[in-house]
């Protein structure tokens, strides 16, 4: 059940990041449990007018403090019409306060990307584009579903470049079916010859209740074996590394020290807002799940259903935890221990002791962090490590 409850005031006076859900496809994916739907105009309208009530409702919740990111994800913002998006950043920058220099990103489709668009969207103050590419491979993109060629796909980063929206990330799947060692470097080498700054790469997870999850089980589509899968990110790591980009969390890598600043404010622990239908918000202690019903929020006039959830002090710990030592920069130990205490603390480091003998974890002074070999174990490394109440 969801309550219609005040968010508590101490929540949100040190937020500085924002990010807006926006639902909408033209098309589902085949491996996709997101929070999205393929309605039209009519719902899209009612739900960008939610949207703006909601981000002045809520415009409260910073008290004052500065936004350093701004992520419109989805769903596929870019189906959207742009005086739609406009409209969404005249808004924020009237009710919220927005730092010079923010990362600004905005998910589209490959197929959405026209270089009046870009231009359009540089006008509106976007300067990060996050583009969902998931495979070069034709075969591949047919098969998920997806709505773009590999060419549209080459198109649209090229557009976006010239245009001087240099600041693009692309987005690839491995671990697919029918996803051969070949097809895999195929697709690693022409990303990587474009003018890309970003790259996220996840392994394909199988939810429940997808066309993905049904073929599988059907017996019409089938897993790669787990070696297979690591030897495909294996190369991504090594093909990423001779093309310059540094590996900064296990899915993601820059180039030029371009990482996420948004994103990177979720593994930091950095508070944020979310706004929109299925978006999450966090303080570091309570965490706020607006509905994932569009068509309630669509008709919420911005009073949006929400459930709040009140993390305890091992959920606190685990997140850290979980989240810190997904990256390259790591635990900051000295921080872990005045936060939860020297008990806690020395679990932690007894815990870490295997992993550390075996190369699996390395302590640099007041860090602690996973080597390569311990990325490739990453989830075992982590569930030792996790404090239980």
């Amino acid at each position: 059940m969801f309550l219609f409850i005040s968010v508590p005031k101490h929540i949100v006076e040190t937020l500085s990041a924002l990010y807006l859900h926006i639902p909408f496809c033209r098309s589902r994916c085949v491996y996709c449990d997101f929070c999205s739907s393929t309605y039209g105009r009519e719902i899209q309208s009612a739900y960008v007018q939610a949207l703006l009530q909601e981000l002045r409702q809520r415009s409260g919740e910073l008290a004052g403090g500065t936004v350093s990111s701004i992520y419109i994800g989805g769903g596929t913002p870019s189906v959207l019409f742009d005086k739609d998006l406009s409209a969404i950043f005249h808004v924020i920058h009237s009710v919220y306060n927005i730092k010079e220099c923010a990362e600004v990103t905005l998910e589209a489709n490959p197929d959405d990307v026209t270089t009046e668009r870009v231009r359009a969207w540089k006008d509106m103050g976007i300067n990060r584009l996050s583009l969902g590419v998931q495979s070069l491979d034709d075969r591949l993109l047919q098969m998920l579903n997806r709505r773009h060629t590999s060419r549209q796909a080459i198109h649209a980063v090229e557009a976006a470049f010239r245009k001087g929206l240099d600041n693009v990330s692309i987005d690839l799947m491995y671990g697919l079916p029918m996803l051969d060692m070949p097809s895999w470097e195929q697709t690693l080498e022409l990303a990587l010859a474009l003018p890309v700054v970003h790259l996220s790469a996840y392994c394909l997870s199988v939810e429940r209740e997808t066309v993905m999850e049904q073929k599988i089980v059907q017996g019409i589509w089938h897993l790669p074996d787990d070696e297979l899968a690591e030897a495909q990110y294996k190369s991504l790591i090594s093909a990423t590394r001779e093309a310059g980009f540094e590996h900064y969390e296990i899915s993601n890598f820059a180039r030029n020290g371009k990482f996420s600043r948004h994103n990177s404010s979720y593994w930091d622990g950095t508070p944020y807002v979310g706004l929109g239908v299925g978006a999450h918000s966090y303080d570091g202690s309570v965490r706020r799940a607006n509905t994932t019903d569009v068509q309630r929020y669509a008709q919420s006039n911005g009073n949006v259903p929400y459930n709040i959830e009140t993390l305890s002090k091992f959920d606190q710990i685990n997140e850290m935890l979980f989240l810190s030592l997904r990256t390259s920069r790591g635990l900051n130990l000295s921080h872990f221990k005045k936060n939860f205490g020297e008990e806690v603390f020395q679990a932690v480091i007894q815990q870490a002791h295997p992993h550390i003998v075996h190369g699996r974890l390395k302590q640099d002074g007041d860090t602690l962090r996973l080597t390569e070999a311990g990325i490739f174990v990453s989830n075992d490394v982590l569930s030792d490590l996790l404090i239980v109440d």
